[in-house]
């Protein structure tokens, strides 16, 4: 059986679908509007504000299932994923020593019998992916936190390098130096191209695959001769991405600028659907 056989297409809002499932009740959220804005600005009490901590977002009018991998020798955060209702939120610290690593979200996700799986960012069927990476095409939030030497730096960019499933950014709170927000706002699931397209059994285009995904050729996953900033270069797919995403990363030796180093920031804010 194929996991999409449980979800029902009910409604569009902003360019975003919504969705309930047949087989099981989904998580959901019966705020106003009004206490989602709450929300935002209160912290649990397990959260120490005196340190970098992270918050994860949700504003899509849909579950997602953000999903964390540390690079390697760095510890796992939150066990690697949960299950985040829209219009709420979820703070936690990060270490006070050097972390990178990758967030995401995971899309069209369900349990049925016993198994959990997603068609979008799925992480070998876990809901806590426990530092295992996810299945591309994703939307990724890169990391590299306090880094520097002596100075606080932390590192962020958003990253299509890998494909598309959600908009995403990245906003910095209280930092010194260059701390933009950045990210990709736009709704590239009603502007993929039909051979970058992936499209759930039912029909419904759930992301929008990078060309090395599409394609796996060397010259657009940028391997062997093409792994060099001299011999990697944009092509016509990823282009697509960088005309609607100019502040993202769409291929993999993109303008090393779009990460962005930000002295003592005290949140880093992933937001979807931004």
């Amino acid at each position: 059986m194929h996991i999409e056989k449980y979800f029902s297409l009910y409604t569009h809002t902003s360019h975003w679908h919504t969705f309930h499932t047949k087989s099981y009740t989904m998580a959901k959220t019966s705020l106003p509007l009004a206490a989602s804005f709450l929300l935002l600005i209160s912290f649990s009490s397990a959260v120490d504000t005196s340190r970098l901590f992270l918050t994860v977002v949700n504003n899509c009018p849909f579950t997602v299932w953000p999903a964390i991998q540390p690079n390697a020798g760095h510890p796992v955060l939150e066990k690697g994923g949960f299950a985040l209702p829209t219009f709420t939120h979820r703070s936690f610290n990060v270490p006070t020593t050097h972390w990178s690593g990758r967030i995401w979200a995971r899309t069209w996700c369900a349990h049925y019998n016993g198994k959990f799986s997603c068609l979008t960012g799925d992480c070998g069927n876990r809901l806590e992916c426990n530092g295992l990476g996810g299945a591309p095409p994703a939307s990724l939030a890169q990391f590299d936190l306090h880094h520097g030497g002596h100075h606080d730096f932390s590192s962020y960019g958003v990253s299509l390098v890998d494909g598309y499933n959600v908009p995403m950014t990245v906003t910095p709170h209280e930092g010194h130096g260059v701390c933009p927000v950045v990210g990709c706002r736009e709704d590239l699931i009603k502007t993929c191209p039909a051979h970058l397209q992936v499209r759930s059994h039912s029909g419904h285009v759930v992301a929008c695959k990078s060309g090395c995904e599409a394609f796996h050729t060397d010259e657009l996953c940028c391997r062997g001769h093409y792994n060099s900033p001299n011999t990697c270069k944009a092509s016509s797919h990823s282009l697509f991405f960088k005309h609607a995403c100019p502040s993202s990363f769409t291929f993999a030796h993109d303008s090393p600028s779009l990460m962005h180093d930000c002295a003592s920031p005290r949140e880093l804010k992933v937001i979807f659907c931004h």
